[in-house]
């Protein structure tokens, strides 16, 4: 019986689910807050603030978006990765450059454009009340971490196999 962690799908939910678990945990760890509250978090930026008075069904929602959008992160990262042959061998330095790619799009346009109570408004008043370079740092850092995660767990998925009529040559052509 095949592995079905093997094929690229099995990997992209792998490394999705790995990454989106370890997110949770390290946000919880940035934040002093419980996994739970996090959960409600992410659930908040479907259903605004009202996510916070949300039981487990809202907490199992804020779970199925984290792990969605982790998912969907790392099947990014695959496409992203396959026009060049051995970009994934050289994981370290892709995965911290997703990472840092994944922390601007989530941190300044995702959040921003929720329902998040708590999303950024890019104020004056809030960088100077709100922002702290160790939150900075630490959400930098656990995004990093998420980036090599993804980069790790899909350093071995093979390049796509090209045919000869899809690059513009013909059988037993050397192609152009």
């Amino acid at each position: 019986m095949p592995n079905p962690i093997r094929g690229t799908t099995g990997t992209v939910l792998a490394a999705g689910v790995i990454a989106g678990s370890i997110d949770i945990g390290a946000a919880s760890l940035i934040s002093g807050l419980s996994p739970l509250v996090i959960l409600h978090a992410v659930a908040s930026g479907l259903l605004g603030k009202e996510a916070f008075t949300g039981g487990a069904g809202t907490a199992l929602l804020g779970l199925l978006l984290q792990l969605g959008i982790s998912i969907l992160i790392a099947a990014i990262y695959l496409m992203v990765t396959a026009p060049w042959p051995g970009m994934r061998r050289r994981w370290p330095l892709t995965g911290v450059v997703a990472g840092i790619v994944i922390f601007v799009v989530m941190n300044y346009l995702v959040v921003p454009l929720s329902a998040a109570p708590f999303r950024p408004h890019f104020s004056f008043h809030q960088l100077l009340t709100v922002f702290t370079p160790y939150k900075f740092l630490a959400n930098l850092l656990a995004m990093i971490l998420f980036g090599l995660i993804i980069a790790f767990s899909t350093r071995n998925v093979p390049e796509p196999i090209k045919s000869e009529s899809a690059i513009g040559g013909s059988p037993g052509s050397k192609g152009a």
